[in-house]
């Protein structure tokens, strides 16, 4: 029983009045999530992925026993404390204009401060001397950055106020004496020293998981046609939310409650498991059911006894609770190749790429083009 309710919550039937939105593969345009449609980096500013890029090579130089810095990590920590600079003018020095503030950290409630900075650099990095508030797209108090602050775009000053300064302080400051941010704990660890909330590191993991998505780009150069164009519908959505119940031919939706674990995707705009396949084959002209055990009644089945080696790209690829009887199969995927599939997996996820093994019970496959 408890491996039914675990397996049930991938993929939902539809809603007759579900909110929908298609946008065109590659246009960049952005979502209300903040990630552009596409799961890409599209929703950062390009002086800004360079920055973000630029730091993480170059804060071995500083913290020679850190390990596991990436961009995506920088990313998120900027989205949620500036939104990447977006609406200011990034030079290709990096500097940034008009300069970001933060409230006047004066205790007054403003902005949620409840504790008197003093001030500690005279205004000059904050612009003000009555106290102290954060600055630049990283949103560093300046005592803070007079301990981590380097140049990194060789003018020979460490200013907050420029991307590729700030990215690399932010860099120096979660490495820390030199963590290893390829385990969660000590990221999680990283980015509470960043801001000591809960939800604050809730908040920007679920960017750094966002943008890690995005960031992996499975090898298609051998992949062509109506293949291709299901794949890359598949991919462009890594990064968006599962939601139970979302997501149809036309795009991702907004889901509805509940599955049998409890997790409502009304809230949540985004794709289950069957949603994303249907809006993928979608757009090769291909109509799917809109279950996950409906859609194994279509196209060339491929049995579970010959193994995922039997899968090409394109592919469905299918999981049951009782692999051999179809009326148990709970979850589908697409394979792109090379052991893997892009995956709607469950609740709390995003869509990604994952191992064909990632999910229980192998079902085999179906070949529809």
């Amino acid at each position: 029983m408890a491996l039914l309710m675990f397996a049930a919550v991938c993929c939902a039937a539809p809603v007759g009045n579900a909110i929908s939105a298609y946008v065109a593969l590659k246009t960049g345009a952005q979502d209300d999530s903040g990630i552009a449609e596409g799961g890409s980096a599209a929703d950062i500013p390009a002086r800004m992925l360079t920055a973000y890029k630029k730091a993480v090579q170059q804060v071995g130089k500083y913290v020679p026993k850190c390990q596991g810095m990436r961009w995506p990590i920088l990313a998120g920590i900027a989205k949620v404390e500036s939104n990447h600079a977006i609406g200011r003018n990034i030079a290709d020095n990096g500097d940034i204009r008009p300069k970001i503030y933060g409230v006047l950290l004066n205790g007054s409630g403003q902005g949620g401060n409840t504790t008197v900075f003093p001030d500690t650099d005279g205004g000059k990095w904050d612009g003000t001397a009555n106290g102290e508030r954060a600055v630049g797209p990283f949103q560093f108090l300046p005592s803070t950055w007079e301990g981590i602050g380097e140049d990194a775009n060789g003018d020979k000053i460490a200013d907050p106020h420029n991307a590729d300064d700030a990215a690399l302080g932010a860099a120096i400051y979660l490495c820390g004496n030199g963590r290893d941010l390829t385990k969660r704990s000590q990221l999680r660890a990283a980015v509470l020293q960043y801001n000591h909330s809960s939800e604050y590191v809730s908040n920007v993991l679920g960017w750094v998981d966002k943008y890690t998505a995005a960031a992996k780009d499975p090898d298609l150069k051998d992949v062509t046609g109506k293949v291709r164009t299901v794949l890359e519908a598949a991919l462009s959505q890594r990064g968006v939310p599962y939601s139970w119940g979302g997501g149809n031919a036309n795009g991702k939706s907004y889901g509805f409650c509940c599955s049998p674990s409890g997790k409502s995707g009304a809230g949540i705009k985004g794709f289950d498991c069957s949603g994303l396949t249907q809006y993928a084959y979608a757009r090769a002209g291909i109509s799917l059911p809109r279950t996950a055990a409906a859609q194994a009644g279509v196209g060339e089945r491929i049995p579970a006894s010959l193994g995922t080696s039997a899968l090409k790209p394109g592919d469905l690829v299918f999981y049951a609770t009782a692999p051999g009887r179809d009326s148990t199969i709970y979850h589908v995927g697409i394979y792109v190749g090379s052991g893997q599939m892009v995956n709607a997996a469950r609740p709390g996820t995003v869509v990604r790429l994952d191992a064909v093994n990632a999910m229980s019970g192998y079902a085999g496959g179906a070949r529809l083009l």
